[in-house]
């Protein structure tokens, strides 16, 4: 008989170029970040012309912008931990069959309480695509281009929202505020079809989860591009937590990592789900037509795709704490300095510009470091978590600030308010990427 030969997955990975079965994986993860964008993002730019025909005081909308978001919030906790156990695979495929269907009724909505109560129920769809997409292609990327990968996939979301303003300008104007909402349901459903005919469960999640050495085989020789040995023993050096996943967040020393991740990620969705869906209503009271007020939030998404491309490809070669610092110092100036030119399109459109390539594209880069952080069988439940936490901070974000601008807050006010986060970003980074959380991550 032949010795039995063991076979380091993650290493093989790891040595191995990227082939065209990751590239399919990639490719149909990254639509489906892209869809998860424009259907997150849908509201913000469908609000003006809501205003409009419904007739409805603009700080109404604060309430449905927080409503969604709290969806999300609750999807991203509950669905993480469900990846975690049941596998990334059926999650991320009934999700996002699930908010497709919702965005079709929300068309069909005559009333802001309607409206509320389905952007909450999509919002628990949409919050599984995130950290279920990420760790999937995380574990099929090799370690020397694993951030910068994630981050590509990150930037669907980015490049998602930054579409749903120019599809939104060429729609509304045509077929109404409705059409919006059916084009961004109808997409998902297409998608969650295509996922369940091609899309392939990790292979870490099949060896430490399921136990199933065969299935994860024969995924990794469509990964490799060598044969494996016939005899090989498939072997990962992660071992099952042996735990609750949310408990495990907090033990092996990953307690102080975890809490600084969860802060990091609170206080900067605080400011990104700010800008996100208040831009283009105070653009609009600021006196620009509709159109422009609308381009403004894609303009803001725009920098993001663009920031979370260059700096995955950054961090990947000088590491998280070098990249996301001055990321963040440029962030908090550049936001305080948006309430002083909100009356100058070109200097209102350049600010917004940076301001998304910072903070809309250093989102990513927290939820890299997250996934970097945990081992296999904690990734989704931590980056889920993560960014759950984090949408504490995304709904918060818009319904103080609905409140604040019913209140007749200066825009110079706002915004100076509005950077305080990334401030403290950039002291929670300083001291955490010193401890456990820096010697955690691979970035």
């Amino acid at each position: 008989m032949s010795e039995t030969i063991k076979v380091d997955v993650a290493a093989l990975i790891d040595a191995s170029p990227i082939g065209r079965y990751q590239w399919l994986i990639f490719i149909l993860c990254g639509i489906c970040m892209v869809l998860d964008g424009f259907d997150v993002q849908a509201m913000a730019y469908v609000a003006p012309a809501l205003l409009q025909t419904w007739a409805v005081d603009k700080s109404a909308l604060g309430p449905v912008f927080s409503s969604g978001l709290l969806g999300l919030l609750l999807g991203s906790l509950l669905f993480s931990m469900l990846a975690d156990r049941y596998g990334r695979r059926p999650v991320l495929i009934v999700s996002t069959l699930f908010f497709g269907m919702c965005m079709l009724l929300t068309a069909l909505v005559t009333t802001l309480q309607q409206l509320m109560l389905i952007r909450f129920i999509t919002g628990l769809g949409l919050g599984a695509i995130m950290p279920n997409a990420m760790a999937l292609c995380g574990e099929y990327s090799p370690r020397r281009k694993r951030v910068s990968t994630m981050m590509l996939i990150s930037c669907g979301f980015t490049l998602g929202a930054m579409s749903g303003g120019l599809v939104a300008a060429l729609l509304i104007p045509r077929f109404g505020w409705q059409s919006v909402f059916v084009l961004g349901g109808i997409l998902p459903i297409l998608i969650a079809l295509l996922m369940w005919r091609y899309l392939p469960e990790s292979i870490h999640y099949q060896l430490l989860v399921r136990q199933q050495p065969e299935q994860a085989r024969v995924l990794l020789q469509r990964v490799l591009s060598v044969p494996l040995p016939p005899n090989g023993l498939l072997q990962l050096a992660e071992r099952p937590t042996g735990s609750m996943p949310l408990l495990a967040l907090f033990q092996d020393g990953r307690r102080s990592g975890t809490l600084l991740l969860w802060l990091v990620c609170f206080l900067n969705m605080i400011a990104l789900y700010f800008l996100s869906n208040w831009l283009p209503t105070l653009a609009r009271l600021a006196g620009m037509s509709l159109e422009r007020a609308v381009l403004v939030g894609a303009v803001l998404q725009l920098g993001g795709t663009l920031g979370t491309i260059l700096m995955g490809w950054l961090i990947d070669r000088a590491g998280f704490r070098r990249i996301l610092l001055p990321c963040f110092m440029l962030a908090t100036v550049l936001i305080a300095l948006i309430g002083h030119s909100v009356s100058s399109a070109g200097w209102l459109f350049a600010l917004v510009f940076l301001v998304g390539f910072a903070v809309v594209g250093g989102q990513p880069a927290i939820n890299a470091m997250a996934a970097s952080f945990y081992p296999t069988t904690l990734r989704t439940t931590g980056v889920g978590w993560s960014l759950g936490i984090g949408r504490i901070g995304s709904v918060l974000g818009p319904m103080v600030g609905g409140q604040l601008i019913a209140l007749n807050w200066t825009q110079v006010a706002l915004f100076q308010l509005v950077a305080l986060p990334s401030l403290l970003i950039v002291v929670l980074l300083l001291f955490g990427l010193r401890g456990s959380l820096g010697k955690g991550v691979t970035g």
